[in-house]
């Protein structure tokens, strides 16, 4: 096999050229890493309602054009200089909420989050340089969230990627790139859900579920799940939900019927829908005293939580979580050893495959609600 270590390399990526508009599968070019830099050859990938939001809001971020994707897995194809702890065919999960290791933050037990690399939708360049390293015809294509993964090659940050087990099936631990990684994090990492708790889980997108299988892990004893959908609650119980509500059923307010079904309200509930009506909801079904509230969830309509001080007395905690609160170099091959010894679901998530090609359809099945995850594979890749 030709290496292709420092040269540029042409292939085959899904480009938005402008909000809501089709994907089009471009061959594109994409330039070797740069210091503290790793090119992958992605394998699979996988939408995530992040992507649609960003996709479809221009007033939210009008980068354009610009390669989407934050939830995939892949083979590093070159390293930059410096990069030492990863080399050329390790197989690797990008993530979008970076870990650099030496910044306060990263030294920190209490957050994932990362003084050097702060989540920015908007900003589609590359850290290194504030340049691209992706191209169509000599114009430069931004990129999306440090990953890009709607394309053969990317090329992200060190502080971006880790090696896994090369003997996880890259079509599964893909999910581990965000929406699995987020909903079983924010039980394990950010709430500590204990053995014995009741729960209550507004939203039962793939999210909302991958909150299920954490509270499963954790031995939850209730968990309530909450959606206004119907068809989504025998997908619910197979992920552990024990009680199923829609709120357009009852006469009062969702919270009350769940204080009434729980002697006073759950001892953690997760937010995982984005909409601060619900957020809400979710704070206010927690049990007075020591109840946690978890905006897992983003509401992109900048519409402001209301709470009257006085009702921080009661004893509540409200937080949110990015990426579930995992240090994706520390916490990710954890995730996956769990998936591997059978103490962590992700296959059951999987509810469409795709050929990369067809990527417009995946993100038709996601909006319309017909997908938990689609997985797309590349045409170099195994299905």
């Amino acid at each position: 096999m030709v290496s292709t270590e420092g040269q540029v390399i042409t292939c085959k990526a899904a480009v938005a050229w402008a909000p809501k508009q089709a994907f089009v599968i471009e061959d594109i070019q994409v330039a070797p890493p740069l210091a503290s830099e790793v090119r992958i050859k992605i394998t699979h990938t996988s939408v995530c309602h992040s992507d649609v939001s960003i996709w479809q809001i221009q007033e939210l971020v009008d980068v354009f054009p610009r390669i989407f994707g934050h939830e995939a897995s892949g083979i590093v194809e070159s390293v930059g200089e410096g990069v030492t702890d990863l080399q050329a065919g390790d197989h690797v999960i990008p993530f979008f909420q970076g870990e650099c290791g030496h910044c306060s933050s990263c030294k920190s037990s209490k957050t994932n989050l990362c003084d050097e690399f702060v989540v920015n939708p908007g900003d589609g360049l590359m850290k290194t340089d504030k340049k691209t390293r992706f191209s169509i015809r000599g114009q430069p294509i931004f990129h999306f969230m440090g990953t890009s993964t709607f394309s053969e090659y990317t090329v992200v940050h060190r502080a971006q990627v880790v090696k896994v087990d090369p003997a996880a099936p890259l079509n599964t631990i893909c999910l581990l790139g965000c929406g699995i990684a987020t909903g079983v994090g924010a039980v394990l990492k950010t709430a500590k859900v204990e053995a014995g708790s009741t729960v209550a889980i507004f939203g039962l997108g793939a999210v909302g579920l991958a909150v299920a299988e954490g509270a499963r892990i954790s031995g939850a004893s209730k968990v309530i799940g909450v959606d206004i959908n119907p068809k989504k609650f025998n997908q619910g119980k197979l992920w552990g939900i024990t009680e199923c509500l829609n709120p357009l059923e009852y006469d009062q307010p969702i919270q009350q019927v769940i204080h009434q079904k729980t002697g006073g309200g759950v001892d953690y509930s997760f937010e995982c829908v984005g909409n601060a009506d619900v957020m809400r909801a979710a704070y206010d079904s927690c049990h007075k005293g020591w109840g946690v509230s978890v905006v897992v969830g983003i509401d992109t309509s900048r519409k402001i939580l209301q709470l009257n001080p006085l009702e921080l007395l009661e004893g509540r905690i409200w937080t949110g979580t990015v990426f579930g609160g995992i240090k994706g170099r520390s916490h990710l091959p954890e995730l996956v050893a769990k998936y591997m010894k059978k103490e962590l679901r992700i296959d059951e998530m999987i509810t469409h495959t795709l050929p990369f090609s067809e990527i417009n359809e995946a993100f038709k099945l996601l909006i319309e609600g017909n997908s938990l995850r689609c997985v797309m594979h590349m045409h170099n890749s195994e299905h």
